[in-house]
């Protein structure tokens, strides 16, 4: 775990100094450094790199990181390798209540769209639950339901989009495709805010993620309250990625990939295993942004785009690889 972290520390270090340095201004290493830790030396440097680029930066870092923890806890409760946070129907709650207020309030509300983002979220997590709820929300339930309701809301996001102008259209598609683009200290101060008592969370969460993962008979003969850790779990899921999901937008495939490669080299115990992904999952967001920015340049590529043309072979790849080994 040790030499994990370290390796994922160095690549993580080498992406930021090519994210802060690449882009329309090219700078060269002196001039990030300085930009950085001596502001005042070089302030044109300054006002790109801490200015611009390095809210982005570790918003990539914050939203990879949260994917990945509610990637994980969705895996674990669910029982099943494939499932990811949409398959909760979060990205649709969300993407549904953020439609409504672009299109329907008056302009302005820019300040308004994570609370709107992050409520939606939550209420389409509580809903799922709600409709699953039979003596007890069976995994599969919520499975089938999430299912069934992110495709009705996806649609009534699609309807409420047909009533916007351009301006509202164009602003919405970039925010569903997935974008660090524009972001702020602001926004990054409040991703930060939103985050950072469902990372706590998460350091209490290995032996319920542990237990939960086993038949429930089984889970309750060791001391697990299913329904109740099911239910406080799926909540932090939702927090993780609901949090997340109205800052930048639906970032697909993050919560797939990184919990499958941590489990790969730290085994399935969630006490490795949630700090591993949340270093991969900022990695790989980080690595999405930076070629988004510099592939097609002076163009940017949406890093919501980025991680689904990686995450979709990824994901064909992974299901013919339980179909044949399922363990």
């Amino acid at each position: 775990m040790i030499r994990l972290t370290l390796a994922l520390g160095a690549i993580l270090s080498l992406l930021a100094v090519a994210s802060l340095g690449m882009g329309d201004m090219p700078l060269p290493l002196d001039r990030v450094l300085s930009a950085v830790f001596f502001p005042g030396a070089d302030p044109d440097a300054a006002l790109i790199v801490t200015g611009f680029r390095l809210p982005r930066l570790l918003a990539a870092c914050l939203a990879g990181a949260a994917l990945a923890l509610a990637g994980a806890i969705t895996q674990a409760v669910m029982r099943n390798a494939l499932a990811e946070p949409g398959l909760l129907g979060i990205n649709a709650g969300a993407a549904l209540s953020v439609s409504l207020l672009i299109v329907l309030w008056a302009p302005g509300v820019s300040a308004l769209l994570p609370i709107a983002g992050f409520g939606g979220a939550l209420a389409m997590a509580g809903a799922i639950w709600a409709l699953a709820w039979r003596g007890g929300a069976a995994p599969m339930r919520l499975v089938l339901i999430g299912i069934g309701m992110a495709a009705m809301v996806s649609a009534a996001t699609t309807t409420v989009i047909t009533f916007g102008g351009l301006t509202q259209v164009q602003r919405m598609m970039i925010w569903l495709a997935g974008s660090l683009n524009g972001l702020d200290w602001p926004r990054l101060k409040l991703l930060a805010l939103w985050l950072s008592p469902a990372f706590l969370a998460c350091l209490v969460a290995p032996r319920a993620l542990d237990l939960i993962r086993l038949e429930d008979g089984l889970a309750r003969g060791l001391g697990q309250a299913i329904e109740q850790a099911r239910f406080l779990l799926i909540l932090l899921c939702a927090l993780l990625a609901g949090a997340t999901v109205s800052i930048t937008g639906p970032i697909g495939f993050v919560g797939l990939i990184a919990p499958h490669l941590a489990c790969r080299l730290v085994g399935p115990s969630h006490r490795r295993l949630l700090p591993a992904a949340a270093l991969f999952g900022a990695v790989l967001v980080a690595a999405a942004d930076l070629l988004g920015r510099i592939v097609f340049a002076p163009a940017e590529i949406p890093v919501g785009l980025v991680t689904a043309m990686v995450g979709g072979p990824f994901f064909f790849w992974l299901q013919r690889r339980l179909r044949h080994d399922p363990h």
